[in-house]
C-alpha cells in the first residue's frame, strides 16, 4: 500500500457538496470514515470524546487521499461540456476594466489573452492574481512548521482520528483506508531537521514518545514533508469583477482540518451567489 503522504479531512458539509455534484459516489470508495474523535492534552489527565453515534450521522466526516481527490476532480472536469481546461499554465497580468477581465496566460512559453465577467483567483496561498492586482494581506506567524506522512500503527484505527495537544504544538492521526493514519505533526521549528532527517526508527520512536500508545506501536512511515504556519488573510475577498476563495483569501492552521472544507464552502456560496444573479438579469 502506497505510503505517500498528503490527505484531506472532508467535513460532513463538504460530503454533501460532493454529493450535489454527482463525485461523491465515486470518492466514497477510497474514503476512511471518522467515526469517532478522541482529544487529549498530553501530562494531562482526562480527554474529549465524540461520536457519530450520538450525533445520528453515519461519519463525523471522511479522510481522502489528495492524489485520489485529484484524480476524481480531473476527471469530472473533463466531461463539463462548457469549460476549456488550460493546465499547466501560469498567470502572467490581470487588467481589470469597467465591462471585463482581462487574463494573460502563459502555456508552453506562448501568451494568451482571455476577457471575461469575472476572475475566481482560486490559486492558493501564494496567489498569483492577488500579487499582480495587488490585494493586501495580513500574516501572522504560528512560529511553528506541519510535519505529514503516513504511518501504520500496530492496532486498528477503528476509524477514531486522535487529536492529542502537546507542549510544541498539536499532533492528529487521522483513519485512511488498509489500516494507514494520515499524520500532521505540528512541531517548533527547531526540531524540524531532526524529525526529517532521522532514519524510521528513530522517528517512530519521537512519534510513540509524543502519541503515546493508544495506537500501539507505530510500525511504518512513508515519506515526510514539511511546510511553515502562518495565519494569511486578504484584507479585501471581494473586489470589481475578482473575487478571492479558498487558500487565496485564508490560510488557517492546520489544527482543526478546516481549511480545505473553508475552501469548498467558498466555491458553494458563490456558485450560488452566481447562480441568483443570474436569474434576476445581473
Amino acid at each position: 500500500m502506497t505510503h505517500q503522504p498528503s490527505s484531506i479531512a472532508l467535513a460532513y458539509g463538504s460530503c454533501r457538496i460532493f454529493e450535489a455534484l454527482g463525485l461523491w459516489q465515486t470518492l466514497l470508495p477510497h474514503a476512511a470514515p471518522i467515526k469517532q474523535i478522541h482529544i487529549s492534552d498530553r501530562g494531562h489527565f482526562g480527554f474529549a470524546h465524540l461520536d457519530s453515534a450520538a450525533q445520528r450521522v453515519a461519519a463525523l466526516g471522511y479522510v481522502v487521499e489528495m492524489r485520489v481527490l485529484g484524480e476524481v476532480l480531473s476527471q469530472a472536469l473533463t466531461q463539463v461540456s462548457n469549460l476549456d481546461l488550460m493546465a499547466p499554465a501560469k498567470v502572467k497580468s490581470v487588467v481589470v476594466g469597467e465591462q471585463s477581465v482581462a487574463v494573460e496566460v502563459e502555456r508552453q512559453g506562448v501568451l494568451q489573452r482571455i476577457t471575461a465577467k469575472l476572475v475566481v483567483a482560486a490559486d492558493g496561498d501564494r496567489s498569483a492574481v492577488r500579487d499582480i492586482l495587488q490585494i493586501p494581506t495580513t500574516r501572522s506567524e504560528y512560529h511553528q512548521v506541519a510535519v505529514i506522512a503516513n504511518v501504520t500503527p500496530g492496532k486498528k484505527h477503528n476509524d477514531v482520528a486522535y487529536e492529542r495537544f502537546t507542549d510544541s504544538g498539536p499532533l492528529a492521526l487521522l483513519p485512511l483506508p488498509h489500516n494507514r493514519c494520515s499524520l500532521v505533526w505540528t512541531t517548533r521549528p527547531d526540531q524540524v531537521d531532526t524529525l526529517l532527517q532521522c532514519d524510521e526508527a528513530q522517528f517512530l520512536a519521537h512519534l510513540q514518545e509524543r502519541f503515546g500508545f493508544r495506537l500501539g506501536r507505530f510500525q511504518k512511515v512513508g515519506a515526510r514533508h514539511a511546510y511553515p504556519l502562518a495565519l494569511v488573510q486578504a484584507r479585501e475577498h471581494v473586489a470589481h469583477r475578482v473575487v478571492l476563495i479558498g487558500n487565496a483569501a485564508h490560510t488557517l492552521h492546520p489544527v482543526a482540518g478546516q481549511g480545505f472544507n473553508l475552501g469548498i464552502r467558498d466555491v458553494a456560496a458563490l456558485a450560488q451567489t452566481l447562480h441568483d444573479a443570474t436569474l434576476i438579469g445581473k
